[in-house]
């Protein structure tokens, strides 16, 4: 039975998840229309979206795909753009990883960047969560996001090439990670991840099939990871006077 505190948590969930429909429904209709135009049909789109969930990969596989790129490297991008999720399952395992295989295998498929951002934020503005309260908050989150991901698909793909381009959709996409990324580069190490990742994305932007992202996002987390252990070693590197 659900407690007054998991109802709440819960509300509290599904309040902070839903602003982000404001930019899910763009970006859904958005990569229902790149798909299409890539040629897959509206089955097709919606199942690309259903099994891997992750707007960013999509867009990048798509439109490689779209170039005839040789599969290794839609596989290698689609992945180092991925690879972000490895560190939110990283991160969220203190508080999640007390849950049944089931709860977690949910929580897995489910979590993308708006549920990470809503839920890593709001466990530490709350420490007395239990698991209970956590789970419900997490799942509270997803129900305005994950849903709206697959209509937003089929409606894009549906009506394809018919949106105006004067609509702009493809303004969702760096609204989206701007509003999720800012907000939480909240250290040093965040920070120099951020502006190294963004450099060479900008500075190998040349390279042919978006390898430029390759390079920038292993850079950037190799980045993130060295300075964060500088540090932790700080303080055990001084000299006793």
């Amino acid at each position: 039975m659900s407690s007054p505190s998991t109802r709440k948590a819960l509300r509290m969930g599904l309040k902070d998840g839903a602003p982000f429909a404001v930019v899910i429904i763009p970006f859904g209709l958005l990569f229902g229309v790149v798909a299409t135009e890539a040629g897959l049909n509206v089955i097709e789109a919606l199942s690309f979206s259903v099994v891997v969930i992750a707007g960013a990969a999509q867009f990048t596989a798509v439109q490689l795909l779209s170039e005839h790129a040789p599969t290794w490297v839609v596989l290698a991008s689609a992945l180092a753009v991925n690879l972000r999720m490895a560190m939110y399952s990283a991160s969220l395992t203190p508080h999640l990883g007390g849950a049944p295989l089931w709860k977690r295998a949910i929580i897995a498929y489910f979590l993308v960047d708006q549920t990470y951002a809503c839920a890593s934020m709001a466990y530490t503005k709350n420490p007395g969560w239990g698991l209970p309260e956590k789970l419900s908050y997490f799942f509270g989150a997803l129900a305005p996001v994950c849903p709206l991901w697959y209509v937003a698909t089929v409606a894009g793909a549906l009506v394809g090439t018919s949106i105006p381009d004067g609509l702009a959709l493809d303004f969702a996409v760096p609204i989206t990670f701007l509003a999720i990324i800012a907000p939480m580069l909240t250290t040093g190490a965040h920070r120099a991840a951020a502006l190294v990742s963004v450099a060479l994305a900008l500075g190998f932007a040349w390279l042919p099939y978006n390898l430029g992202l390759l390079v920038a996002a292993v850079a950037g987390m190799a980045t993130g990871a060295e300075v964060e252990r500088r540090f932790a070693l700080a303080p055990f590197e001084r000299v006793p006077e």
